[in-house]
């Protein structure tokens, strides 16, 4: 096993800024996090792309306490009628043994029925009456088997992207029928288990919204749906996030929006999603790191793809992994991701956050505000990077002159993807809802460093109080409260 490090300079960048650094954001396992707003990738499993036992000593001190995983309709019934979950037994088990909530995924086809799909992702749904039959028995056995152990499930990865075998693309109407019967079969056997309906590769709202209109009555049997929608710019997700989480309001107010599939290489793929782009280690980190926080700012639960590289078959390995693999899966590695991950865990994970008013005079910083708890016990942490180049339109600035023309509609900002850069420029925030932060500091969750904030810098102003002279940059960083954030000082 490739050891983790601990040092207070496990993640080395070029970052530079005028602060005094104070100490380091501590790791927490998730024996003292508990639950959070993220579900850790654990995928892939069933088509023996990965390897549980590689990896599995690192899931704990991630501080991630929910993982999802596929299930294996191929791999579980390799003879009609037969059911082997022994495989899928040893990770259930042995992750509950961890303290984790598993999550299962129902996917994919099986080959061995004539019209009965293919085992990886595209390989379609079971079409003929035996293939749909054996399907529903499939699932009926596995839900049997893991009720007590298992509460949630999802539905079959990503119906909507077109079949491998060239068959036309499912419609909204057969990915809602799909999912309504797989689910009737879950909630026969495990009246209170959790689903999560739809697993659609695109965050389209249109599509979304026609995928609903077809379940009729049946959207009640589900407590989430989710959406995927890769983007090089996270921010750019955005949009749409707030328009489906609209209309799954309308249709299904008992319901919420989850994020259930995102990640980015940490160097640049030729297959897959975000291909052909020049990632880095670093543009990795900051790239989960926004896409995690923003979510968090958006209220939807959320994944991050994946724990460990994986090497897709007939394809190449998928880099998306928070540690390195090689292609006998085999851990070589602890990305700079990791511990990025590790560091947002600790900083927000167990505890229930509420997304509250913060603002950036410049448009192209994205700016959350964080409060947990109540009276004396409540916490507040500001979170914020850069998604593009500076821009400040007149009205934000009151007309400061020097200050360039607004774009045609200033709402609408070119996103740009993380990079290598790591040039901080200094940044106003302004809070309309709390007191001014008695005792601050500045976190860079990348590297997990904690640095004193002056508090001449935090100034009062009528209604509002200003945080003057931020260092920003195209990675989240944090202002909060001296204890409000666990982390060790440096020795």
């Amino acid at each position: 096993m490739t050891s983790l490090s601990t040092s207070p300079d496990r993640v080395r960048t070029p970052l530079r800024v005028d602060l005094e650094r104070i100490g380091t954001v501590r790791p927490r396992t998730i024996a003292e996090i508990g639950p959070s707003n993220w579900t850790l990738g654990c995928e892939t499993l069933d088509r023996d792309f990965a390897d549980w036992d590689q990896y599995r000593d690192y899931i704990a001190p991630l501080g991630l306490k929910t993982i999802r995983l596929q299930a294996g309709w191929a791999k579980c019934e390799r003879v009609p009628g037969v059911y082997d979950f022994t495989w899928l037994d040893h990770i259930v088990d042995d992750a509950i043994s961890l303290g984790l909530d598993p999550i299962l995924e129902t996917d994919y086809g099986n080959p061995i029925y004539p019209g009965g799909g293919g085992f990886d992702l595209a390989g379609g749904f079971p079409t003929s009456t035996e293939a749909l039959t054996a399907w529903d028995n499939w699932v009926d056995a596995m839900s049997r088997h893991f009720a007590g152990r298992v509460r949630d499930w999802f539905m079959w990865n990503e119906p909507d992207i077109p079949p491998g075998d060239g068959s036309p693309k499912k419609t909204p109407e057969q990915i809602a029928a799909f999912n309504i019967r797989t689910a009737k079969i879950i909630l026969r056997n495990i009246p209170d288990a959790r689903l999560a309906g739809l697993s659609l590769a695109t965050s389209s709202p249109a599509y979304l919204e026609q995928c609903l209109v077809a379940m009729g009555q049946d959207f009640s049997l589900f407590r989430w749906f989710i959406y995927h929608g890769y983007a090089e710019a996270p921010e750019s997700s955005y949009e749409n996030v707030e328009a489906q989480k609209e209309i799954v309001a309308r249709f299904a107010p008992n319901a919420r929006l989850r994020q259930g599939e995102n990640g980015c290489p940490s160097e640049m793929a030729h297959c897959f999603a975000l291909n052909k782009v020049a990632w880095s280690e670093y543009s990795q980190a900051k790239w989960d790191l926004r896409r995690m926080v923003g979510d968090l700012g958006h209220g939807v639960e959320s994944s991050i793809f994946t724990v460990c590289d994986f090497n897709h078959k007939g394809r190449e390995i998928n880099r998306k992994g928070l540690l390195r693999a090689d292609e006998d899966h085999r851990v070589i590695g602890i990305k700079r991701a990791y511990y990025a991950v590790q560091n947002l865990a600790s900083a927000f994970g167990g505890t229930e956050w509420a997304p509250t008013p913060f603002h950036s005079v410049d448009l192209s910083i994205s700016a959350y505000a964080f409060t947990s708890g109540g009276g004396a016990a409540s916490r507040r942490v500001f979170a914020f990077w850069t998604h593009g180049r500076a821009f400040v339109s007149p009205e934000a600035a009151g007309g400061a002159p020097g200050v360039p023309a607004p774009a045609p509609d200033t709402r609408i900002m070119p996103y740009e993807r993380p990079g290598d850069s790591f040039e901080p420029r200094p940044a106003v925030f302004e809070d309309i809802v709390g007191e001014p932060l008695r005792d601050p500091v500045w976190i860079d969750l990348l590297t997990g460093r904690v640095f004193a904030f002056p508090r001449e810098n935090v100034v009062t102003c009528r209604d509002r109080v200003r945080y003057l002279d931020v260092p920003v940059y195209d990675s989240p960083c944090l202002l909060t409260e001296r204890d409000a954030i666990y982390w060790d000082p440096i020795s």
